[in-house]
């Protein structure tokens, strides 16, 4: 048998493949799971214009709009949850610099079911009376062809490509999901699933062999990846599930210097351009701290 071609590849060489005005998805929920290496990655090449199509967004949205690198975003959500507001966003977005397209939270995850079932809208029938009607020009009513009931067409999300964090994949680009996973590592396979440029970063590397004696985790098989990075603690200071918590220190930095453009500047130049990478991003964060943030769970 022909050795499958490796996909692994840099940051950078990620970063290539969101061009400016890229309709772009980012995997992870609120202030958990996000491929924040790549996110921080795409501020340091000062990446423009694009859209970023989300479910529940928090800190991955916040920063890219304090880089001004945001055009518009399209989710339910963007927030800090207990570290607060995502100030950068809403200055963007109470500024006019960028456009904001609210959908409910249910149906932020549904326009990517289907985007995976390649219909060319997601139908419902609970928007009746929500002011989402009122600001959202890109939802239609139409009259159910069989019942007559008013229902609503919803949007696919269809994003041009789709960036993940996940725990581990071979060189050719089976990643692995834990076994007990929630939301957000469902939503991210149903993102990767029906999307053609699926970018995977991802804790470790390992074995074809490792991926065979754990095939019930293979959620998303290589042929549906384009590339896979390797970025230890690539979500930080966010957290991944079963292998380091949110860093609590760290958001509670963030939320300060992300209250004024002057102060949040100061940080990116600290942690985004300061860096020349991800390991000299990591170095500053500091082992022992990152050490601390570890769990115990395996797969």
């Amino acid at each position: 048998m022909t050795r499958q071609a490796s996909k692994l590849g840099t940051l950078e060489d990620a970063a290539a493949l969101i061009p400016d005005g890229t309709r772009l998805a980012l995997g992870g929920f609120a202030i958990y799971q996000h491929p924040m290496a790549l996110v921080r990655e795409l501020i340091r090449q000062r990446r423009r214009d694009l859209t970023v199509v989300g479910s529940v967004s928090g800190n991955e949205i916040d920063m890219l709009a304090g880089a001004g690198c945001l055009k518009t975003v399209e989710t339910s959500y963007v927030g800090l949850e207990k570290y607060g507001l995502a100030p950068n966003f809403r200055r963007a977005v109470e500024h006019g610099a960028l456009e904001m397209i609210d959908y409910p939270e249910v149906l932020s995850f549904d326009r990517f079911r289907a985007t995976q079932e390649a219909m060319t809208f997601w139908p419902c029938d609970y928007l009746g009376g929500t002011d989402v009607l009122n600001h959202n020009p890109r939802i239609k009513r139409f009259a159910c062809p069989i019942t007559g009931r008013t229902l609503y067409a919803v949007p696919p999300a269809d994003p041009d490509v789709v960036v993940i964090h996940a725990i581990a994949a071979d060189e050719q680009g089976n990643v692995l999901f834990p076994r007990r996973h929630l939301l957000p590592q469902g939503l991210d396979t149903t993102m990767a699933l029906g999307c053609d440029t699926v970018i995977v970063t991802v804790e470790s590397i390992v074995s074809k062999g490792y991926i065979k004696r754990h095939a019930d985790l293979n959620l998303l098989p290589s042929y549906k990846t384009t590339m896979v990075v390797e970025a230890p603690f690539g979500a930080h200071p966010s957290s991944v599930l079963g292998r380091y918590n949110t860093d609590d220190r760290h958001f509670t930095e963030y939320a300060a210097a992300a209250k004024t453009p002057e102060d949040f500047a100061a940080y990116l130049q600290k942690y985004v351009f300061a860096p020349s990478d991800h390991a000299h991003y990591l170095d500053l964060i500091g082992a022992h701290h990152l050490a601390s943030l570890l769990e115990t769970d395996t797969l």
